[in-house]
């Protein structure tokens, strides 16, 4: 097969595959979920829009950000203030309820700019991103990278949480509850849950055609490079901080938008959804989906939260521990995750074969 045909039959596989998404996502499970279902479906698609960046931040680039509950808070903070500013004014007061329930008379400074809708939505995409740009070259321009990295990541999450508790004119450890629209629609409304799903649904299909794309492009093999070579990158005149930094930038940014589309499709955005807890909860979905893969962190994020919904209800003290467990297991037998057990069962039914193409 010529390698012209072979991209034109790559090109169609992807299209199908889209096709194929688009019709279960927008036809299959709205009719055949009930509300409550769809909703839980809309949390998880969430949840898979942070495993795309993850899989392109450490799955290509071999970052291992233990710290994206930081932009999803950032994004869902951002969106909840927005939709508590909107009800206050609906019911015709001041401030927030919890803000008159805790004595604030007036909105704090900082609150202000986000009564616009335009503001809210910039900022949901321009601070995330100013402080992935940030924090990104502050790191890698120092080579940190590895554990060091793991642990600077998860410690800006830890500290996150412990900030947002402290805050009482952002709810402290309730954080934001209670949102009755989402920019002039009623949550109360099924119909209006449902375009939630829908735009969720939409920003998923979107960003795994964006990381696919910057998978398959010439800054994807620079960035699977410097995962596997970082100093022969450089010898060949490349800055691999820059390359890290747009990886991990991407990661941010999706994050942040998944956290604005989580909170009003959840109802309320608490310090304990952005710590360091659900940053590890992110990361499992991908080890166990496959992070090298474009679909396996999408995929196994969206079954890792489906399993902790169904049995954490039957089995909440145990649950935790089959997470763990399912994760070393993973991580030290199938590195490739559950999207690699294909190749591995080839490999076990021709081991002859498998040793040749070596």
């Amino acid at each position: 097969m010529t390698i012209p045909v072979r991209e034109m039959l790559g090109r169609w596989q992807t299209w199908a595959g889209f096709a194929v998404a688009a019709v279960l996502l927008f036809g299959v499970a709205p009719a055949a979920l009930s509300t409550f279902r769809l909703g839980l479906l809309g949390q998880y698609l969430c949840f898979a829009i942070v495993a795309a960046g993850i899989g392109l931040a450490w799955g290509r680039g071999g970052m291992l950000t233990l710290g994206q509950g930081v932009f999803f808070g950032l994004g869902a903070y951002m969106m909840g203030m927005h939709l508590k500013i909107a009800d206050a004014a609906h019911a015709k007061a001041s401030v927030p309820d919890f803000m008159q329930t805790a004595g604030i008379a007036t909105l704090p400074g900082y609150w202000q700019p986000f009564e616009s809708a335009a503001f809210t939505l910039a900022a949901i995409v321009v601070i995330p991103v100013g402080v992935a740009v940030l924090l990104g070259l502050g790191v890698f321009k120092r080579r940190v990278k590895g554990a060091y990295f793991a642990i600077l990541s998860q410690a800006l999450a830890a500290a996150l949480a412990i900030l947002l508790v402290g805050q009482s004119t952002l709810g402290g450890s309730n954080g934001l509850n209670g949102f009755r629209t989402f920019f002039g629609f009623r949550l109360s409304d099924p119909v209006n849950r449902q375009m939630l799903y829908f735009i969720a649904a939409a920003t998923l299909l979107i960003v795994v055609a964006v990381v696919r794309q910057l998978m398959h492009s010439r800054y994807g093999e620079l960035l699977v490079a410097v995962r596997d070579g970082e100093e022969r990158v450089r010898f060949l005149g490349y800055d691999p901080a820059n390359i890290k930094v747009v990886a991990y930038t991407a990661a941010a940014l999706f994050a942040s938008i998944a956290g604005a589309l989580f909170a009003p499709i959840i109802g309320f955005i608490t310090p304990a959804q952005v710590g360091v807890a659900p940053s590890i909860a992110f990361l499992i979905g991908v080890a166990i989906g496959g992070r090298t893969t474009l679909l396996g962190p999408v995929l196994g994020a969206i079954g890792v939260a489906w399993a902790q919904t169904t049995f954490s209800e039957r089995f909440p003290s145990e649950w935790i521990y089959a997470q763990g467990l399912l994760f070393i297991v993973v991580v030290g037998f199938f590195p490739a995750g559950l999207a690699g057990l294909g190749a591995l069962a080839r490999r076990l039914r021709s081991p002859e074969k498998a040793e040749v193409s070596r």
